[in-house]
């Protein structure tokens, strides 16, 4: 349809009762209001149904954005020869009168997929990092083995609805200013399942479904993270109508470890060493995921100097190599000293000297710029 620019025609803030600073949502809220107010099938004032047409005509002018803008600077004439189209926002106005909208519904005898189902499986973290196959328990739904899923007690067979005919549900036709309006809703009888139930099966109540407890061997692929979801497909519950079954979403919580510590797909670890060791250096046996491997620790390494092994961090999902194993060092000042190691302790001193080095940052930001700022 076209709008005729050549009509009398009022201003379109003045029918809905706004400025002309208006924003969207007043221009919706007021729409709202007066097409309430003024629909035909509410209002049985004589000009109410012009009156809504109106409202209906400025408010599918000033909700878009091209249309208005032609309108605040050129008037109706700026409309002249735009499509103007009455099915903006409509749906939304019968929902609020009439509780249904004009928009297509599914049928309740559709097949519906089955609702997802959630596990929360608990790992070790050498679990996690390698992989592993776990036994789990769940309960879910299934179809009951009493009734077959009927919901009728055996010997009994479920009958046509009486109130849907079978159909599952029920029309209701309305006539309102645009024609007759069709509200199609679920049978309030059946249920939408087109059948009733005289006598329901003892076991499931009528339901057709009952709880039962499942098994099932889930692989754990190498790599997983605290959080990460395996899914499992069509484990969930059953479908409706003959739709396909959910899917079980298994998620994974991974224990803390006393020593080690995941970023990414490296591993990290504290390790303490003494002052001979740091100053000296040495070579040291360390714990990995894959058992104790040889460090090297270089003479003269300082407290918060990062050692990487490499191919020694976590597997990548998916992929074929693993990251790291960082080994962040702290070296130990012993506190109690034996009296020839204070001695000794003393002779160094004196060797070494008293002369002192500042540092422009601690050793902990050192520390987090090595390791991009993650650490702990």
């Amino acid at each position: 349809m076209f709008m005729d620019p050549m009509s009398e025609k009022r201003d379109y803030y003045d029918i809905l009762g706004l400025e002309r600073s208006a924003s969207a949502d007043d221009i919706r809220r007021a729409y709202r209001r007066l097409a309430k107010q003024y629909h035909p099938d509410v209002n049985k004032e004589p000009d109410a149904e012009e009156k809504f047409k109106e409202i209906n005509e400025a408010y599918a002018v000033l909700s878009d954005e091209q249309r208005r803008s032609a309108y605040d600077r050129y008037g109706h004439e700026g409309l002249k020869g735009m499509p103007f189209d009455f099915g903006f926002g409509i749906n939304d106005i019968f929902e609020e009168f009439f509780g249904f909208g004009m928009g297509r519904r599914s049928s309740p005898r559709a097949p519906r997929r089955g609702t997802d189902l959630r596990y929360d499986l608990s790992l070790e973290f050498e679990e996690a990092v390698f992989g592993v196959e776990k036994e789990i328990s769940f309960e879910r739904l299934e179809r009951c083995s009493a009734c077959n899923g009927s919901g009728a007690e055996p010997g009994t067979t479920p009958v046509r609805c009486t109130t849907c005919n079978g159909t599952g549900e029920v029309r209701q036709v309305r006539q309102t200013f645009l024609g007759s309006m069709v509200n199609v809703t679920t049978c309030p009888n059946c249920g939408g399942r087109g059948e009733t139930i005289s006598t329901p099966c003892r076991v499931c109540a009528g339901r057709g479904l009952q709880k039962e407890g499942i098994e099932r061997s889930i692989p754990v692929p190498a790599g997983v993270d605290h959080g990460t979801q395996i899914r499992v497909g069509g484990e969930g519950e059953p479908g409706a109508n003959g739709g396909p079954n959910g899917d079980l979403y298994v998620v994974v919580h991974v224990k803390p470890h006393k020593y080690f510590r995941r970023r990414g797909n490296d591993i990290l670890l504290d390790l303490g060493i003494n002052v001979s060791q740091a100053a000296l250096g040495t070579e040291i046996d360390v714990p990995t995921v894959d058992g104790d491997e040889k460090l090297v620790i270089p003479p003269g390494t300082q407290s918060g100097k990062v050692l990487r092994m490499k191919s020694k961090g976590v597997p990548r999902l998916k992929g074929r190599d693993r990251g790291d194993q960082l080994v962040i060092v702290s070296v130990e000042v012993p506190h109690n000293l034996t009296e020839e190691q204070r001695g000794l302790f003393e002779q160094l001193a004196e060797s070494l000297g008293t002369q002192i080095h500042l540092q422009e940052r601690g050793f902990l930001d050192r520390v987090k710029d090595l390791l991009g700022g993650l650490v702990d």
